[in-house]
């Protein structure tokens, strides 16, 4: 689903990722790992076509996702890290991914309500206004929602709390075949269960690449 060759991604004189490859595959479900610094960012904003690479290639569900990204979106669903500051409401925000991503509605509040948040006492509310935890099960929500071919899930359960991360799991668990699963984590004894792969990075370089 991912082939990565020979990637670099240079900053001023640093390099974010250096000389990397890998090729990561539907069934993986793969947590990556590293210290702040280490490129896990820069990675995934190479796989997402943010970045264009100082150097190598990245084809992402076949599509070179610099010239291609709006197919390449369309395969991946990505929760990041941060929720962004957007300011439509929460039925706007669904009816846009609606829009975009020819979701249904009724996925996202069933979804939603799987994570203990009933969506329809919150439509009405400004998104960014919201708690970290509500705007993480929506982004989620959102995601799933797609029925994507990639997941991308950059510390999906940090703002949840500890019921909020087990039914999380819960639902990865129903949508874990025949796809490519990313985890970014810091915390691999949350997702243990849910992953077969480990990679580790350490100064834009991949220093662990193993089967768990």
């Amino acid at each position: 689903m991912i082939k990565i060759k020979n990637l670099t991604k240079t900053f001023g004189v640093q390099n974010s990722l250096d000389n990397i490859s890998l090729e990561l595959n539907k069934g993986d479900s793969v947590i990556i790992m590293g210290q702040n610094g280490a490129g896990k960012t820069t990675l995934i904003r190479s796989i997402l076509g943010q970045y264009i690479p100082s150097s190598g290639t990245i084809e992402v569900a076949g599509n070179n996702p610099f010239k291609n990204r709006v197919d390449t979106i369309s395969k991946v669903g990505f929760v990041p890290q941060l929720p962004p500051p957007i300011k439509l409401t929460v039925e706007e925000l669904i009816n846009f991914a609606i829009h975009s991503s020819n979701i249904s509605k009724k996925s996202v509040v069933e979804l939603c309500l799987k994570m203990d948040l009933d969506l329809n006492e919150h439509m009405k509310k400004v998104f960014f206004k919201l708690s970290g935890g509500m705007k993480q099960k929506l982004l989620i929500a959102i995601a799933i929602a797609k029925n994507p071919e990639i997941f991308i899930f950059d510390e999906p359960t940090a703002n949840l709390d500890p019921k909020g991360r087990e039914n999380f799991c819960e639902i990865i668990k129903e949508y874990n075949k025949n796809r490519l699963i990313i985890f970014i984590s810091h915390r691999i004894e949350e997702v243990l269960n849910l992953v077969n792969r480990k990679i580790e990075l350490d100064l834009g370089k991949v220093i662990l690449d193993e089967k768990i």
